[in-house]
């Protein structure tokens, strides 16, 4: 024999289940409130990964025809930055000359031997970073035609030279003195290159 249940006990039961099973959700999804503490909590650490980001260092450039100021893209080319600043706070660059000059191309220094071989006996990888380009007073690592051969030449775009991006790492960008970087002539030295953080 069956057993016949009222409609209104069907209803009542299939609407008790309805509501426990919103409440074990609603339970186990965190709240607005909490949600809204963990955005705050990580703000800071957004903030601060934007600065360091966007951290640069600069070159002080004391030359015999007078003083050219470099931004240094510190974290965007880090290897070729990095390089480059313990090259120059070790005063390897101090009194080493200008031995590459070509008008409306590159000045280029930071060869010990003054000759265009010589370097610091140490190699990096070629840094290739994207939005960094050889626009005029760009800061390019020179190298050989391995690609992972720059070491301590460096050199000064005198005019937009974009032929060269993607082949060769740029790590920075004159700010003040470019009068003076378009005055040098071959034999003319960098007395002292000083980093600093403005």
């Amino acid at each position: 024999m069956k057993t016949k249940y009222p409609a209104f006990l069907i209803t009542a039961l299939f609407v008790l289940l309805i509501l426990a099973g919103c409440a074990q959700k609603t339970e186990n999804a965190p709240s607005k409130l909490v949600y809204q503490e963990e955005i705050a909590k990580e703000e800071p650490k957004i903030e601060n990964k934007e600065k360091v980001e966007n951290m640069i260092k600069y070159a002080n450039i004391e030359t015999t025809k007078g003083k050219i100021k470099a931004e240094l893209y510190a974290s965007k080319a880090p290897i070729s930055t990095k390089n480059f600043i313990e090259l120059a706070n070790s005063g390897f660059y101090n009194g080493l000359i200008f031995h590459r000059v070509e008008p409306g191309f590159v000045i280029q220094t930071g060869d010990p031997d003054g000759d265009g071989t010589g370097g610091s006996g140490k190699t990096i990888p070629l840094e290739i970073v994207p939005g960094l380009t050889h626009v005029r007073g760009a800061l390019g690592m020179a190298r050989t035609n391995d690609p992972d051969s720059a070491t301590s030449q460096f050199y000064i775009a005198l005019d937009d030279i974009h032929g060269l991006d993607g082949a060769y790492a740029v790590f920075g960008k004159v700010i003040e003195g470019m009068d003076v970087a378009e005055k040098i002539k071959v034999g003319d030295k960098m007395l002292k290159v000083a980093i600093s953080d403005d």
